[in-house]
């Protein structure tokens, strides 16, 4: 039985580092089976973690950043094909359930971000939002964590990118229009499908696509750099729709559109193989194909440039799809070019200016 409204079809999924099979429990153990009739709805809990710092560098040279802060982690958009699901079997939590239901928020981030800014040692370059969890999922409303960086990135004329999949990033398009006037921001929306019923059960807690398009166009009003990832594009379920979400987002001005093939790592594929069995049993194995085809025979390749491409004749046609798109609607390609040269060093709270 699936938890209504939740994107993850089970909560046992067997995990690694030596751990056993996690059991179900709580609310998901008598959703499953302990009660008669419809499930009761899963609870979103949130614990406030304060970690030593927010600031995490990495050196993959397939992604346009190399450093970012994640106010959250867990996500209760639920995207069922999220590839940051299997950071919470490293809490002996499950990647499934736990994920979209039991989140983690960080409400020092910002001053923790101060303090490593003040650094002498520090060198500048863009810091990306969203790349793992959404900073804009629900809970940003109560803990207005991602506000709070935003708000320091004005005051240090400090470049950021942001990425979501939520139109909640219009509550702070004031802070997003001030960094654009220099060239200190850009945005990025993902929109995996237009399919509206497709998107309930697949980030079934997510903006609507169109509140997102929506979202696109009032950010390109207020002058900030805007682009639309089509992504994740999974094979036989949302590859059909990449020209109508290119023409949906020239008609909002976006400045440019990307994709990436769906990702599978670790716990993420069987509970994809799972919520293809409950939700599109007629094309599971199809799909599954496509994915191998497309990761070398695997269900996942993790390896740079291969693991955001896609390998053989699929990922040929995806690119060749999403050039023909770019000439047809006059979409730039190519990576955000953000300003570093304006950077002001922070001071600590309480500090004083020597000069």
């Amino acid at each position: 039985m699936v938890a209504k409204g939740r994107g993850a079809t089970r909560g046992d999924i067997p995990q690694r580092f030596g751990l056993a099979a996690r059991e179900m429990d709580g609310d998901w153990r008598d959703a499953r089976g302990d009660i008669d009739g419809e499930p009761p709805p899963l609870r979103t809990e949130v614990t406030e973690e304060h970690p030593k710092s927010i600031l995490t560098f990495n050196k993959s040279p397939d992604i346009p950043f190399d450093r970012s802060v994640n106010a959250y982690r867990g996500c209760e958009h639920g995207c069922v094909y999220c590839f940051a699901r299997p950071t919470h079997a490293y809490h002996d939590l499950s990647p499934g359930l736990d994920f979209e239901t039991k989140l983690f928020a960080k409400p020092g981030a910002a001053a923790l971000l101060r303090a490593t800014l003040t650094k002498p040692s520090y060198q500048v370059r863009p810091i990306a939002i969203g790349t793992n969890t959404d900073p804009y999922q629900p809970i940003e409303r109560r803990y207005r964590i991602s506000r709070a960086v935003l708000e320091l990135m004005v005051e240090t004329r400090h470049p950021i990118c942001v990425t979501t999949k939520s139109d909640r990033v219009l509550d702070d398009i004031g802070l997003l229009a001030d960094l654009a006037g220099d060239r200190l921001t850009a945005v990025a929306i993902s929109v995996t499908t237009l399919d509206s019923a497709l998107a309930r059960i697949l980030e079934p807690r997510a903006a609507h696509p169109l509140r997102r398009l929506k979202a696109v166009a009032a950010l390109v009003q207020a002058g900030v750099p805007t682009y639309v990832n089509i992504a994740p594009v999974i094979p036989a379920i949302t590859d059909h729709e990449i020209e109508a979400i290119a023409e949906a987002a020239a008609a909002a001005g976006a400045k440019g559109i990307s994709a990436i093939p769906m990702r599978l790592p670790h716990e993420v594929a069987p509970l994809f193989r799972d919520w293809l069995e409950v939700h599109y049993p007629d094309r599971a194995a199809r799909v599954m194909s496509i994915v191998r085809q497309l990761r070398g025979g695997r269900d996942n390749d993790p390896a740079f440039f291969g693991r955001m491409r896609g390998l053989g004749p699929w990922a040929e046609l995806l690119r060749t799809r999403m050039a023909i798109a770019r000439r047809r609607y006059g979409f730039l390609k190519g990576k955000f070019d953000l300003r570093c040269d304006l950077f002001q060093r922070p001071e600590m709270d309480g500090q004083m200016r020597l000069l």
